[in-house]
């Protein structure tokens, strides 16, 4: 299990995704699911999986090397996508041919073919924007009246963001709301776990303004997953207790 979140607000974009992965309550490994792909000055890419790894590093690898184009003869990737539009479906055109080579062999060892992604950037000339690709390869698009994605392990993270972001929420206030949802996903999961990976996009920057690993015991998290705690408890303890009673 994983949980990765997307948050695309006015000033810009931040993704966050843990690394922790499990194929057994003993065997837990730490595996990078947050994966940039920059050109500073031209575009900025990023891309998180949620899934079967092994189906998402065959798609990762797919997107690096590219499809040939038959009539040009040309390799299609990422970073020579001519929109974000086009970028999105180049990943889904990866997840369905990887669709192709693997469905027959999973079906056989009774595995499901299990995988989506975040994938989030901006291209000289656009604005930012952020998508989520599912395992059949089609795609949504984040909106201003729904300003955030999230794949994998989303239920105990979501009211978090349900209640604190707007798409006019500032650029670091975003990051800190998304690391407390991942942190209230961790705290009722213990499938989701550090190190966490992030990246924090400003609009028409074209450069990633913050790539950052965030490793446990990490002061500035240790505090936050603190101040969080006391504060959840200080706003209960604030609360008039129900005045319900049973009729007389």
């Amino acid at each position: 299990m994983t949980y990765c979140c997307g948050i695309l607000v006015r000033d810009g974009l931040v993704m966050i995704a843990d690394t922790r992965t499990n194929a057994g309550l003993d065997n837990i490994s730490v595996f990078r699911k947050l994966h940039t792909f920059e050109l500073p000055g031209e575009r900025v890419m990023a891309i998180s999986s949620s899934g079967n790894l092994s189906l998402s590093q065959s798609v990762q690898s797919i997107l690096q090397e590219g499809f040939e184009n038959p009539e040009t003869g040309a390799r299609e990737t990422l970073l020579n996508a001519p929109t974000m539009f086009q970028a999105a479906q180049r990943i889904g055109r990866a997840i369905r041919a990887v669709h192709v080579t693997d469905e027959a062999a999973l079906q056989a060892a009774d595995v499901k073919f299990d995988i989506s992604f975040l994938f989030g950037g901006q291209i000289k000339g656009e604005r930012p924007r952020l998508f989520m690709v599912y395992s059949a390869g089609n795609f949504i698009e984040c909106t201003i009246d729904t300003p955030y994605l999230q794949i994998g392990e989303h239920k105990y993270g979501k009211p978090v963001l349900d209640r604190a972001i707007t798409h006019d929420t500032d650029l670091y206030d975003a990051l800190k709301i998304g690391l407390i949802s991942v942190d209230s996903t961790m705290r009722s999961n213990l499938s989701v776990g550090m190190p966490l990976d992030l990246l924090v996009l400003r609009s028409d920057t074209y450069a990633a303004e913050l790539i950052y690993r965030i490793e446990p015991g990490e002061p500035y998290f240790q505090d936050m997953r603190q101040r969080w705690s006391a504060a959840l408890r200080a706003a209960h303890l604030d609360i008039q207790r129900p005045p319900y009673k049973n009729p007389v």
